[in-house]
């Protein structure tokens, strides 16, 4: 088990800024991971949809309902023959 945590150690203590930035050194590190996520999400398309056409599309699903139940649609149900 300690050999592993000198391990994690040594690999924490790789990354320059220590005394000057103490844990945000970081922080650089997740910024970029959290733009490459994103990017992701915007352009790389799985099947024929993207993360943001889904998300785009439940929104305007959610906003038609709620206008439903608020009754400022209403339904045209085919007269009974």
């Amino acid at each position: 088990m300690f050999h592993r945590s000198k391990n994690l150690k040594y690999v924490l203590n790789l990354v320059p800024g220590k005394r000057r930035l103490g844990t945000y050194r970081f922080l650089p590190i997740f910024f970029c991971i959290g733009g490459v996520m994103e990017w992701i999400m915007i352009n790389v398309r799985i099947g024929k949809e993207t993360f943001y056409d889904v998300y785009r599309r439940k929104r305007s699903e959610r906003e038609y309902q709620q206008k439903i139940a608020d009754g400022l649609i209403a339904l045209n149900e085919p007269a009974a023959k």
